[in-house]
């Protein structure tokens, strides 16, 4: 498994706005090769938003950066200061932690 948080902030759109566009977009994030999950972030206070995504491998997390739906996210004029990071998955412990619900055994 692979953690990957991505974090930016709104520009120029009202945040219920951008969960419209969150709503439409959904389907094509379901549909990913490789995604187990992607957890929707909000922030208002500081507008900060982003998801966290749960990848098989990073091979599925570098295909998706590779997409032609992360350069449309990625290059989105009403998302700035974009951030991207990723992480390894200590699998023991995290299962004990019920951290991986529903990803394969």
């Amino acid at each position: 498994m692979h953690i990957q948080i991505i974090n930016f902030q709104l520009n120029g759109v009202t945040e219920a706005e951008f969960r419209t566009q969150c709503d439409g977009l959904a389907g094509a994030f379901a549909a990913l090769p490789g995604l187990h999950s992607k957890v929707w972030l909000a922030d208002p206070a500081t507008g900060t938003y982003g998801g966290v995504y749960t990848w098989e491998d990073r091979a599925a997390m570098e295909s998706y950066l590779a997409s032609d739906l992360f350069k449309a996210v990625s290059g989105h004029p009403n998302l700035s200061g974009i951030t991207s990071r990723d992480f390894g998955v200590i699998e023991g412990p995290t299962r004990v932690t019920r951290g991986l619900i529903g990803a394969p055994v």
